[in-house]
């Protein structure tokens, strides 16, 4: 029997990893629930690519600023010291090198750390891939938060990716409902298992050769 978290016990994960002074970047969806579990006894600054560095947690209910939302046109909040810029300015950050981390969701990792993120290739599939190519190749570390496997049991954990690719080799670690994963010049390696889940079970899922921590 196999054991899931939920996505806000796999956002307080992916929190718990986040080093204290970090630069961070949330993407879009999943990986913005981040914010919320980030440790008020620490500073980590968040950046949005639509132009905020020092962005807070979601806002109270009735507490909705209109004019403050972050790059998922999300409701998002502005800690004390928070600087608002232009959408170039925020770019110039991400290709920079001035991230530490980005959190972004997957379609697919391959073993080698290439991202695919923005596209299926479906006929309703986006017209672009967006910031998120910015963001997997300037932040210095790129963590993915991402169920296992697709609504079809697929893995989502691939040897190569078959979807068009956000970024190549970018990725450092794999946060899943079943357990984390670090990318490694070897492949997958299992760095952290959740509940009674074992690297065998998780093998036979992903259909890949797993390495122990």
């Amino acid at each position: 029997m196999t054991t899931r978290i939920d996505r806000k016990d796999l956002a307080a994960r992916i929190a718990a990893d986040i080093p204290e002074g970090s630069y961070v970047n949330l993407g879009i969806g999943a990986p913005t629930l981040v914010a919320n579990y980030l440790p008020s006894d620490q500073e980590i600054i968040l950046h949005t690519e639509n132009g905020l560095l020092g962005m807070g947690e979601a806002p109270a209910e009735g507490m909705i600023d209109p004019d403050l939302i972050n790059a998922g046109k999300q409701p998002v909040t502005a800690q004390a010291g928070a600087a608002f810029f232009h959408h170039a300015d925020s770019f110039a950050m991400m290709r920079g090198g001035h991230l530490d981390v980005c959190v972004l969701g997957a379609f697919q990792v391959s073993e080698r750390g290439d991202l695919a993120n923005w596209s299926t290739g479906g006929p309703d599939a986006i017209p672009a891939v967006g910031g998120a190519m910015d963001l997997a190749i300037g932040a210095k570390q790129v963590f993915v938060m991402t169920d296992l496997l697709t609504k079809q049991g697929e893995s989502k954990l691939v040897a190569s990716c078959t979807y068009p690719l956000t970024g190549v080799a970018c990725v450092t670690r794999v946060y899943t409902d079943y357990a984390v994963f670090d990318v490694t010049p070897d492949g997958f390696r299992v760095r952290e298992l959740f509940g009674d889940n074992t690297i065998e079970e998780l093998e036979s899922l992903t259909g890949l050769a797993l390495q122990e921590a």
